[in-house]
């Protein structure tokens, strides 16, 4: 899953975890909602395939763990019962980014480091440039490839969403 994808889906979940649930706050959440759902990326992107390129040369480590989306959660639980829902809901998404990467299958990042300290490499080798362009490759370019379609939903749900936010306005 790509950006529109990660960004579109969490915000549906949310969404509709807002309609049935008594609290209706839903557009004043997108901000974190956003962050949230792109966190795990934003972190292990850089580490991962930039500044550890030669050791790790993975886009899916620390922040695509159980461990790091139990801590954010405990945390976000935490600062919650504070008064400060913001971290909670940033964990919220961040765990659903987890969720559409489907990082389960990969039993040696997701369950870090119950399975050992390393991370399993990138099929993809090259610079961060030549990844980059397989990834917007794989996301674009028409095709019915799972990618391609998360992130048609993503952006049709980023329509949708939008569309209902100015309503409000």
């Amino acid at each position: 899953m790509f950006i529109l994808g990660h960004i579109g889906i969490t915000l549906g979940i949310f969404y509709i975890l807002s309609r049935l649930s008594s609290k209706n706050n839903f557009s004043v959440n997108v901000p974190w909602i956003v962050f949230g759902a792109l966190l795990p990326d934003l972190i292990d992107k850089p580490l991962g395939r930039i500044i550890l390129a030669e050791t790790i040369g993975s886009g899916r480590i620390f922040a695509h763990t159980l461990l790091f989306g139990l801590l954010l959660i405990l945390t976000g639980y935490y600062l919650y019962r504070q008064g400060k829902p913001e971290l909670l809901i940033i964990a919220g998404a961040s765990f659903c980014h987890l969720l559409e990467d489907q990082v389960w299958d990969k039993p040696v990042v997701f369950f870090w480091p119950f399975f050992g300290w390393e991370f399993p490499k990138d099929t993809v080798s090259g610079s961060f440039i030549e990844y980059l362009m397989i990834i917007i490759n794989r996301s674009y370019i028409p095709g019915l490839s799972e990618v391609f379609v998360s992130e048609i939903i993503g952006l049709l749900i980023i329509i949708f969403a939008t569309c209902k936010i100015l309503k409000k306005i």
